[in-house]
């Protein structure tokens, strides 16, 4: 289906709106939580509501202001076994948003990695995720956008990035974006052969009802040939649409991208420059 955007005449300058825009992404740690330790390295921002859940279980220490797991366990199968009676026990206590069935990596401060665990426990324990994105761009310099799907947990009916999805556990950053391509738009690798390498946009602090999101954004940019019509395959996107740099800024202005597409989006237009 294609959508057709209202143009702004006035739009914000584009660096006035990043800059509102990553305001938005800089949140403080909320004055509640506590620092999250595993195998004694710190790796996450955790909710009291996470602290009070796992309050007595097996290996978990609560102190004044650390919520620290799996001390003198060293990474590997004990460790991710105890992760996963974690993520269980949040999920009994009703900490999550719903449950994926799908691990996300775990990594300290040095990036190095400790083990994995359910994505829907990430939040509450503010572990960092990583998000790669695609932005595709036709021929004639219009943007390819992905409007999600009315049942998605998070931000349904909004417009998002033609791809955007989390790494997940075991996966390198190109292979996670070549998945996400082919489930959200039908790409495959001979699509995207000839786009640029993913760079780092920034890193997310926001918080969120269920917890504190870490995440940070890459991006790597494509134009897509004449012939290739983005097609969804996991049924996360209701409709796809090609937008004008013009027409991006006015979305992202008025809040009809998700925070993360808008940064996303934006940034490139800004570092690739375009006239509305």
């Amino acid at each position: 289906m294609q959508h057709t955007f209202p143009s702004s005449p006035y739009p914000p300058l584009p660096d006035d709106l990043y800059a509102a825009l990553r305001h938005r992404a800089q949140e403080p740690v909320p004055p509640s939580s506590r620092g999250l330790y595993i195998a004694g390295r710190r790796c996450g921002q955790a909710t009291l509501a996470a602290c009070d859940a796992l309050r007595g279980q097996p290996g978990v220490r609560i102190e004044a202001d650390s919520l620290r797991l799996g001390e003198g366990v060293r990474a590997g199968p004990d460790l991710d076994a105890m992760l996963a009676a974690v993520a269980h026990t949040l999920r009994q206590a009703d900490c999550l948003r719903g449950w994926r069935d799908e691990l996300l990596d775990i990594h300290d401060e040095s990036d190095l990695r400790l083990g994995a665990i359910e994505r829907a426990a990430v939040r509450p324990l503010g572990i960092l995720t990583r998000a790669v994105h695609l932005n595709a761009w036709t021929t004639d310099g219009r943007l390819w956008v992905a409007r999600r799907a009315l049942n998605k947990a998070t931000d349904p009916g909004m417009w998002d990035t033609l791809v955007g999805g989390l790494v997940a556990s075991g996966e390198s950053l190109d292979v996670a974006l070549i998945r996400e391509c082919e489930e959200e738009a039908g790409l495959a690798p001979r699509h995207i052969r000839a786009r640029d390498p993913l760079r780092t946009v920034l890193r997310m602090h926001r918080r969120l009802p269920e917890g504190y999101q870490v995440e940070d954004l890459l991006v790597s940019r494509c134009v897509l040939a004449d012939d290739v019509r983005p097609a969804n395959r996991d049924g996360e996107v209701m409709e796809f649409a090609t937008v004008t740099p013009g027409q991006a800024h006015a979305m992202a202005a008025n809040g009809e991208f998700t925070l993360e597409a808008a940064l996303v989006v934006i940034n490139d237009i800004r570092a690739h420059g375009a006239a509305r």
